[in-house]
């Protein structure tokens, strides 16, 4: 049964929006974010791999105070004695750590004393950022990379958030506003479309704002291959289920099917045991057939392609795939919250928003790769080592925030990000 969603939502051009404007533009957002909760729900921290709401608004303000203010401002004076240590998440070179396990014990200081906080940076980054030259082609990429790192907490709120509601047997949703409907859309029969192989570049140009792992742009050979027109559904993966899918270990990698024992896995991560429901931000719902399927792990994807007599894409197969396409989709701009049915649009369908799709590629550096100097050289490069690579962005990505060579990363056991598959056949 068809329906109704919101059409793709267009990428807003914030090329020539000013520094300052975008930086204030993208702290009120996190702030935003928080609106709907309750002040309980800010302090509480669900499993280790998440944070509280309340930690995630203190380390973004953090990351501003330790790598622009201290180093730049001149006669700044930190907020508090001791923010330092309980909001830094894994920097070793900027010093101790309060421990990421403990983050929900932390009951002081309170919310308000945070968003103070928050404020107490805002103000000071503001002073800051009118002070400098527009020229200095040092600190703007600094701002850049604060500002985009204020981001990918702004997603891992909204899927802490979802995880800690839904440990709660009421099952409560985040937000009770409406959903956006304008469109009709269902998901029709897949395609694959075939691309050509060769020696072919990918990776950041360095023309624009890309995070370190990104680079350097490089040479890769890759074979003739075809690529799904769109996400697999909820409908698709329930005849996986159906057909015993997590009973065959044959589907399986050996360390996926030692986690499918060991955590007793049936179905996806949000999905009820009747198969017929799944726990949204929005409370609980009928599970919609024609939706892409996601909270799955790497090893839930693979073993879904290889029933599906299929596989799972490189990176760099869908970065050739999605470097042509406008950055447009179903992100956080729409304000669904959840992933949406394909539509019937020709060609490639949600290469950007409504999920993350896995990749068969690991999670290491590209040929000639450096980490840049000091602190921030921890970012990315010393996480490269069991994961693997996802692509594309989800349905609370920030627009402007994704773009076809971001590289996002999980371990594979991973299942409560915004989690899906696309299916890739050798030709």
């Amino acid at each position: 049964m068809a329906a109704v969603y919101p059409a793709a939502t267009p990428v807003i051009d914030r090329s020539h929006e000013p520094l300052a404007c975008r930086y204030s533009r993208i702290r009120e957002t996190s702030v935003s974010i928080c609106s709907p909760l309750e002040i309980e729900d800010y302090v509480v921290q669900s499993m280790p791999d998440a944070s509280p709401a309340k930690w995630h608004l203190a380390h973004t303000s953090w990351f501003f105070e330790q790598f622009l203010l201290r180093p730049l401002l001149p006669g700044y004076q930190p907020f508090q004695a001791g923010f330092e240590v309980l909001f830094n998440s894994y920097y070793q070179a900027v010093g101790p750590m309060h421990l990421r396990p403990e983050r929900g014990l932390l009951t002081r200081p309170t919310v308000k004393e945070v968003l103070a906080y928050r404020q107490h940076i805002d103000e000071h980054m503001l002073k800051l950022l009118d002070s400098r030259s527009d020229d200095d082609d040092q600190f703007e990429p600094l701002v850049t990379l604060g500002m985009n790192h204020e981001q990918q907490h702004q997603e891992l709120m909204f899927t802490d958030i979802k995880h800690l509601l839904s440990k709660n047997p009421l099952l409560p949703a985040y937000t009770r506003k409406p959903q956006p409907a304008t469109e009709v859309r269902t998901s029709e029969p897949l395609q694959f479309l075939t691309f050509e192989g060769g020696i072919r570049e990918i990776g950041a140009t360095g023309k624009h704002f890309c995070f370190d792992n990104e680079t350097p742009r490089h040479r890769t050979l890759v074979e003739p291959y075809a690529l799904g027109d769109r996400l697999m559904t909820n409908g698709e993966y329930l005849e996986f289920i159906r057909d015993g899918g997590y009973r065959r270990a044959e589907f399986w990698l050996s360390d996926g099917w030692s986690t499918v024992t060991q955590e007793s896995w049936t179905r996806p991560f949000y999905w009820t045991p009747s198969l017929d429901a799944e726990f949204t931000l929005r409370g609980l719902q009928p599970l919609d057939a024609a939706a892409p399927v996601h909270h799955l792990s790497y090893y839930e994807a693979d073993a879904f392609a290889r029933w599906a007599n299929a596989r799972l894409p490189t990176e760099a197969e869908w970065e050739l795939a999605a470097e042509s396409l406008p950055v447009r989709g179903n992100l956080l701009k729409s304000d669904m919250l959840k992933p949406l049915p394909a539509g019937d649009q020709p060609g490639l369908k949600q290469m950007f928003g409504d999920v993350w799709e896995w990749t068969a590629s690991p999670y290491v550096a590209y040929p000639g790769y450096r980490p840049v100097k000091g602190a921030l050289g921890e970012y990315n490069g010393k996480f490269m080592c069991s994961q693997l690579v996802l692509r594309g962005g989800s349905c609370v990505t920030p627009a402007d925030h994704v773009r076809a060579t971001y590289r996002n990363f999980f371990y594979p056991q991973a299942r409560w990000q915004f989690m899906g598959v696309r299916l890739a056949r050798d030709l």
